[in-house]
């Protein structure tokens, strides 16, 4: 688990770095249906596998929200936790594979009109609407459960609850609220902090034992002994 942690957040952090060099994202979302596809189409391979690796490094969290599920003390936070980030990872990845899926094929579409109406629908619902939206509040709302979970020093729980705090703000973005994108931006550069701190210390947990397989059950039965 704590190898799946750290590679999503270098992957994660990679692509975002290489796609604001080259695509100039997440800037580029501002202008219009027909400059963001030209200038798609103008590096496609290389936004193409860049989309990519920033939806595998998202999608970490699914099995990452399992695998630590599984380790956290017993409770509601840590039950609630799986379904929850398995959820976040989820639509998080869904959002990001419009790029690599179907924008290539708007790109290069001859009738510009109905490629940028398409554009525009699928940045509005699996981009705007579930990616990032969904994605903040569920991204969020995991970090919550994963702080309430797992006992940690003060400064872990802090760094955790900013982070998910500022993530959080970003569903005030397409509201036009002023500060809300750097403060977005500034909570998923605290966040991927955070994630390695919690790799460190999700190593150091075991897993729970079911229910009913205690050591006692393992125990050889003395002659007359009854269990």
């Amino acid at each position: 688990m704590r190898s799946i942690l750290v590679a999503g957040v270098v992957a994660a952090n990679l692509a975002f770095v290489g796609l604001g060099i080259t695509f100039g994202y997440p800037d580029v979302l501002a202008e219009p249906p027909a400059e963001i596809l030209a200038r798609f189409a103008a590096d496609q391979e290389t936004v193409t596998a860049l989309f990519l690796l920033l939806a595998l490094g998202a999608g970490s969290l699914i099995p990452v929200a399992v695998l630590l599920g599984r380790r956290l003390p017993d409770g509601p936070a840590a039950a609630l936790s799986v379904p929850v980030g398995v959820l976040a990872g989820l639509v998080q990845v869904i959002g990001l594979l419009r790029w690599p899926f179907a924008m290539p094929a708007l790109a290069h579409a001859p009738d510009r009109a109905t490629a940028e109406t398409i554009f525009a629908v699928l940045h509005g619902y699996l981009g705007t609407g579930l990616g990032e939206t969904l994605g903040y509040l569920l991204t969020g709302a995991w970090t919550i459960l994963i702080l309430r979970a797992l006992p940690a020093p003060r400064w872990f729980t802090a760094l955790g609850a900013l982070s998910a705090a500022a993530i959080l703000s970003g569903l005030l973005i397409p509201l036009d609220v002023p500060g809300t994108d750097l403060a977005n931006f500034l909570g998923y550069l605290a966040w991927s902090a955070w994630m390695l701190c919690l790799a460190v210390r999700a190593g150091k947990l075991t897993p729970r034992v079911p229910a009913g397989t205690g050591s006692r059950s393992s125990q050889p039965t003395a002659p007359g002994e009854s269990r």
